[in-house]
């Protein structure tokens, strides 16, 4: 079991970030992070041309987070408003998950992919809630969710 180095093209999470050098089984780099194109081979061509690289990476990685930090102010001010049939004494029935979340969102024009949500469990009560929305490694939002009775 061997090892071999590579430069990342993007940020891998429990990896690094765009740009780092490291040292990872061949299996996973040849098999996984080439071909997806999250990393290249390390050779002396590469290293050379990392330098280059690093500026491109670092005004691309400016923008997304600039882009976030957009994303970011704008879900802030976002207000989410859910109807969900309740019984007596306040309880819903079924309660309110990511997708709903998710479609809420995109009736407002806001498109998300499920996983930046970070919901432990569904909703289960009437009011506000808080939701965290992971936009980037380094942004984070958090959304305002009412949940009203039909």
């Amino acid at each position: 079991m061997g090892f071999m180095e590579i430069i990342l093209r993007d940020d891998v999470s429990n990896l690094g970030k765009s740009g780092d050098i490291l040292k990872v089984r061949n299996g996973y780099g040849r098999n996984y992070l080439v071909p997806k194109g999250l990393a290249i081979v390390a050779t002396k061509k590469n290293k050379a041309k990392l330098e280059h690289d690093r500026q491109v990476i670092t005004a691309r990685r400016s923008k997304l987070i600039k882009t976030s930090e957009d994303m970011k102010a704008r879900l802030e001010e976002l207000t989410i408003t859910i109807q969900k049939k309740v019984g007596e004494s306040d309880k819903l029935f079924g309660s309110v998950t990511q997708r709903e979340v998710i479609e809420a969102l995109g009736s407002q024009g806001v498109t998300l992919n499920k996983k930046s949500l970070l919901m432990d469990e569904p909703l289960k009560t009437l009011g506000v809630h808080s939701i965290s929305v992971k936009l980037d490694a380094e942004v984070e939002a958090t959304l305002k969710v009412w949940v009203v009775s039909e």
